[in-house]
């Protein structure tokens, strides 16, 4: 099953872009497609091993941060190629 996944971490601290810049990166560094926005990034593949890489680079980040938040939206479909029609 394809997945689609945005995901946007906000770590609770005055310096939080370092956390923020090294989870994009692990990200980056997956073998998914990822596409990036101001605001949020999006990861896409096959669920298991989507589910099972997010599960560890989500505990290898927050094991870094004392108090963060990371927001996730979850579509069952890859929209890696949507492209608004209007």
């Amino acid at each position: 099953m394809k997945i689609s996944i945005e995901l946007t971490l906000t770590p609770l601290k005055d310096d939080y872009e370092p956390h923020i810049i090294d989870f994009i990166k692990a990200l980056r560094s997956s073998e998914f497609k990822i596409l990036e926005n101001p605001l949020s990034t999006q990861i896409y593949g096959d669920y298991d091993k989507v589910m099972a890489f997010l599960t560890q680079e989500i505990k290898n980040s927050f094991s870094g941060l004392d108090i963060a938040v990371l927001q996730m939206k979850l579509v069952k479909t890859d929209r890696s190629d949507y492209e608004p029609h209007f």
